[in-house]
């Protein structure tokens, strides 16, 4: 081996062809024997063989052997540890020099064929799954670099081939539920494939995924976990052009694993089990990697993946269909929140300069149409979302609902409002107050949704407050305190006591913003008064774990309370005195018919009264009301048109047979000159000569409908 060694490395380019053959054939000899030193012979100069450049291909000779032999020589089991580890990295570098023999030379065999890579990928995987700290010169290290140098030759048509046998690799061996093993493989392949590749290992991951549909929950939450460190790894490109499939297989994998959550089984006919905690893992598996995937894509792919997002959340009679019949209407709730989830994981990191086009209307519509659910975790998630969009200078990490904050304290980052900022609030502003005044009237608010409220107010009165939108924010919490003090609406004490302090913690960080010195010493008076007389009417009594709440009615003093009175007049004399006349209007919240249809008890209430048996009816009801429905409305008008138009023709058939030929000509006659009076003004109007460029206008010419023809021209 040694002289036939040294007569491969002085043969020349033209005539190494001549010498190959019969230098491969003794190395198969030497693999073929059982003596193992033997292999670590044929394995080293093989290796040598394989670092020589060829400048002439040879079309007919074959690596077939050798892959196969190299491959077993990567499984090897002995028990000399020592000796093992040298045969398998023997084995290791021989298939590293196959692939540097053949990848560069398409006219040579084809290393990329799936019968090849199902030898070399497993034999590959089982050394670096056997040791996860890699020591220098062990099976693991050499493993890994020969892994890194496969995949970084592998061309766009050969990627597919080689991800293959680690999916299979990976599922024969049920190392997805570790998750660590699968994660650093795909790590080894996302940084060593090329970047305008890595799409394409994202495509196989979301196939595989789909194809363990039916799969334990631990084994779809172990492939999102790599989705999701894959999705990480590559930040540009990862996704390819296929954006919103991407997004569509992981909202089915949410639908799927709700149902399997809610019914307990994966297949119809119940052998397989799952259970609810297993469920939940892979929820958030799968929010997480909706999050990482919209982190790596621009901005204005964001925006149409929220709008995709929103798109798939469940209405009852919208979308009556999308629940799975198993699970009824627990399950729609559950896909309400998961896709809200979802969506708060996308706009969490969502930046955009142009409110405008990050809070479109068909996005913002629905948006807030959720917030009128009786749910409160939709409406938090709603609550929340609103408040990552609007937020683009993180403020509201560091916001909380609090009398005593120092606001100096908190570095809030102002800026001038921008024009699209102005033609944002200008056109939205009012839509968002009500929906805010609105969710405050729900009873089943708790702490959090007073701290978000509090966090939404607070972020719109930095990021877009204007002088018009802070008096519209004071209209908005004097509105707020009427209705925590109205005795019409059943709100429970601890609903009125967080009211009221959500008002006095917003005015107190709104009085530091930019009102006038007397507006925030009148803020401060009130707190002042409330410390001492009423500390169940401010958020540090209120949001704590133990709140101290009055027993009975609530009854709250004058002194505690702020009036727009003395709120006028203490802007007096200030640039808010030019709008005097919006503050002293009460703010009434209009609520529209779009909102009044999407106001829903609940959905059961809703799906129970399409549902109803027919033998409910024995039951007692209340007498049914006349309800006036837009059919109705069309009818009644159709009805009253008809008879008039039947009156009308009824007269002017009477009028054509018994009035004389005078009167009947003299009634159209006057119609058509009444016609055509109002011709001459509509085109003395809309005909204009153009302008001369000498300034003198020319001589008007006669307009064609003016012109007086003979009678014996018109017909």
């Amino acid at each position: 081996m040694e002289a036939m060694e040294q007569l491969l490395l002085a043969c020349h380019c033209q005539s190494i062809n001549l010498l190959v053959e019969s230098f491969l054939g003794t190395l198969r000899l030497l693999l073929e024997n059982e003596r193992q030193h033997l292999h670590l012979l044929a394995t080293n100069a093989f290796v040598k063989f394989a670092n020589i450049e060829e400048d002439t291909p040879s079309y007919h000779r074959s690596y077939d052997f050798f892959v196969s032999r190299f491959s077993e020589m990567c499984h090897t089991e002995h028990q000399d540890k020592d000796l093992q580890d040298k045969i398998r990295v023997s084995g290791i570098r021989g298939l590293q020099g196959v692939v540097r023999k053949t990848v560069d030379d398409e006219l040579q065999v084809n290393i990329w064929e799936q019968r090849h890579m199902e030898q070399i990928v497993p034999a590959l995987l089982v050394n670096l799954q056997q040791d996860t700290h890699c020591s220098s010169g062990s099976p693991a290290e050499q493993t890994e670099v020969c892994f890194r140098e496969l995949l970084g030759r592998a061309a766009y048509g050969h990627i597919n081939n080689a991800i293959k046998p680690v999916l299979m690799h990976l599922d024969s061996h049920s190392l997805w539920e570790g998750r660590s093993f699968a994660v650093r493989c795909f790590q080894i392949i996302m940084y060593s494939i090329q970047s305008q590749h890595s799409h394409l290992v994202i495509q196989q991951l979301l196939g595989h995924l789909d194809a363990h549909s039916r799969s334990p929950a631990s084994v779809r939450a172990g492939i999102v976990e790599v989705l999701s460190e894959a999705a990480v790894i590559e930040a540009t490109g990862s996704v390819g052009p296929t954006v919103l499939e991407v997004f569509n297989t992981l909202l089915r994998q949410l639908r799927q694993s709700v149902d399997y959550q809610l019914t307990g089984y994966l297949d119809p006919p119940g052998r397989q089990r799952t259970s609810s905690l297993e469920e939940k893992t892979l929820q958030d598996a799968v929010i997480k990697t909706i999050g990482s995937f919209a982190n790596t894509l621009p901005v204005y792919q964001r925006s149409e993946v929220m709008l995709f997002i929103m798109g798939k959340i469940p209405v009852p009679g919208i979308y009556p269909a999308l629940g799975s019949p198993n699970t009824g209407f627990e399950g729609i709730r559950m896909i309400q929140v998961m896709l809200l989830k979802s969506l708060l994981q996308v706009s969490s990191r969502y930046e955009s300069t142009n409110l405008l086009t990050a809070l479109p209307c068909s996005f913002l519509q629905p948006l807030l149409c959720f917030t009128l659910m009786e749910d409160p975790e939709i409406r938090l998630l709603v609550l929340c979302i609103l408040t990552s969009l609007l937020d683009r200078h993180h403020n509201a990490e560091r916001l909380r609902a609090s009398v005593t904050m120092e606001v100096c304290v908190l570095e809030l980052k102002e800026e001038r409002c921008s024009r699209q900022d102005n033609l944002f609030i200008r056109k939205h502003a009012q839509r968002l107050y009500r929906h805010v005044f609105l969710t405050c009237k729900e009873e089943s608010s708790g702490r959090s949704h007073y701290q978000a409220l509090f966090t939404l107010l607070a972020v719109v009165s930095v990021e877009l407050a204007n002088e018009e939108v802070t008096l519209d924010l004071i209209r908005l919490t004097l509105a707020l305190q009427e209705l925590a003090l109205s005795n019409q609406e059943s709100l429970s004490v601890y609903n009125r006591c967080g009211v009221h302090a959500l008002c006095a913690a917003f005015l107190h960080l709104l009085s530091h913003l930019g009102p006038p010195p007397p507006f925030t010493l009148l803020v401060s008076q009130v707190i002042e008064g409330r410390q001492s007389s009423a500390p169940h009417l401010l958020p540090e009594d209120v949001f704590s774990d133990s709140p101290s709440l009055p027993e009975g009615e609530l009854q709250v003093d004058e002194a505690s309370l702020f009036v727009q009175s003395k709120i006028s007049e203490a802007l007096t004399g200030s640039s808010y005195s030019a709008h005097s006349e919006r503050l002293n209007t009460p703010y009434t919240p209009q609520i529209t018919e779009e909102e009044r249809l999407s106001r829903r008890k609940s959905l059961v209430d809703v799906a129970s009264l399409q549902m109803d048996p027919p033998f409910c009816c024995e039951a007692p009801q209340r007498p049914q009301t006349e309800q006036i429905t837009f059919e109705t409305l069309k009818n009644a008008i159709e009805d009253s048109g008809g008879a008039e138009e039947e009156e009308r023709r009824r007269k002017m058939k009477e009028r054509f047979q018994t009035a004389p030929f005078e009167e009947i000509a003299a009634h159209c006659g006057a119609r058509s000159s009444q016609l055509q009076s109002r011709l001459d003004q509509v085109f003395s109007l809309i005909v204009r000569p153009p302008p001369s460029p000498s300034g003198f206008s020319p001589p008007r010419s006669t307009p064609l409908h003016e012109m007086k023809f003979p009678d014996l021209c018109v017909y």
